[in-house]
């Protein structure tokens, strides 16, 4: 099952965004933190098939959990391995973010989270392109080799 790792803090958008990946059969992997994000993903990049980052995030408790801009600058760094939803309605801190995917050459998508049904609609539209492309792209690179004198 393809995987996605999202930066969500809020219950009810978690509840939404799991119902939409459950639907897209994808296994949804998040956290409320971008620090705990950044320290814990590792491995799991490799496998996503892609990333989507809020920006703005609360406090669990009395530490500051950082925000998506953190997540965007650390991801930057890295070589890109699969595309990212940039899913704020902090626009100024939502331009900064996919700025620092489209300098790094990360592909990126921007959902706005406007009206009700945001998450159910313009999310999964994009997920579910996201998705079959992960797949096209997995069934290319997993053919068998040629043997040798073939």
């Amino acid at each position: 099952m393809p995987i996605a790792l999202m930066l969500e803090d809020e219950a009810e958008r978690l509840v939404r965004f799991r119902a939409v990946a459950a639907r897209l059969g994808c296994e949804l992997v998040c956290w409320p933190n971008a620090h705990r994000m950044i320290a814990e993903m590792g491995e799991r990049l490799a496998e996503a098939a892609f990333i989507s980052l809020d920006h703005d995030l609360e406090p669990e408790d009395a530490t500051d959990p950082g925000d998506g801009l953190d997540v965007a600058k650390h991801l930057a760094g890295l070589s890109p391995t699969c595309p990212v939803i940039v899913h704020t309605s902090n626009s100024a801190r939502g331009d900064s973010m996919m700025g620092e995917f489209e300098l790094a050459g990360w592909r990126r998508h921007r959902v706005l989270p406007i009206g009700d049904d945001w998450i159910e609609v313009d999310w999964a539209w994009h997920a579910r392109n996201l998705l079959r492309r992960a797949k096209r792209v997995r069934r290319t690179t997993d053919k068998p080799s040629a043997l040798p004198g073939d």
